[in-house]
């Protein structure tokens, strides 16, 4: 127990996938902070979608890939799983959170390399189904945290004075590089 424990938190604060590993900021980027609903149901879709993927990707994996020696296969089994998961997902999360806005959101989930970077991480190492859930929970719960923390300074900084060159892409550019700065602090949390 405490090891899956231990591939939560690591996952979500240790080794984010958004600021450690650089997998998953287009979404951080292109996600529009103006609705704070739209925010949670992209963070709660991006979290659950790399749950399921990573746990049937790696069965996929196991069960088809790994015995006929098609490992190099795995990224063409990956992306249509993915591909066919969105839409179902979605359309299940629509329907039991209807306070929550998940239309649209196809496009940044499909683009999100955490999901891909996931699997592949999961593939590379003996890990078990039960690690690699806590691993992609924790991964998702943390592009979930990084997503609220990077709206929340888009906010602060929306009605500063900044010179026109810095406003936009390049003010967010610096704004993920201090919170990948800030999230360097919990390096020392986890010790092997």
């Amino acid at each position: 127990m405490t090891h899956l424990l231990l591939a939560l938190v690591s996952t979500a604060l240790v080794n984010n996938f958004v600021l450690h590993w650089p997998l998953g900021a287009d979404p951080l980027l292109q996600a529009q902070s103006e609705d704070r609903r739209r925010l949670h149901a992209l963070g709660l879709a991006t979290t659950i979608l790399m749950l399921v993927s990573s746990v049937l990707g790696t069965l996929l994996y196991r069960a088809l890939l790994a015995p006929w020696g098609l490992e190099s296969l795995q990224l063409f089994v990956w992306l249509p799983l993915n591909l066919l998961l969105i839409q179902p997902l979605l359309q299940v999360l629509a329907r039991a959170l209807p306070g929550l806005p998940f239309d649209g959101l196809w496009p940044l989930l499909l683009g999100n390399a955490g999901v891909l970077g996931l699997l592949l991480a999961g593939s590379q190492g003996n890990l078990g189904l039960a690690t690699l859930g806590a691993m992609s929970l924790g991964a998702g719960l943390g592009f979930w945290l990084v997503l609220g923390l990077f709206s929340d300074l888009r906010q602060r900084v929306r009605n500063n004075d900044i010179p026109l060159p810095w406003q936009g892409l390049p003010l967010d550019l610096i704004g993920a590089g201090l919170l990948a700065v800030a999230f360097l602090g919990f390096n020392g949390l986890v010790k092997p």
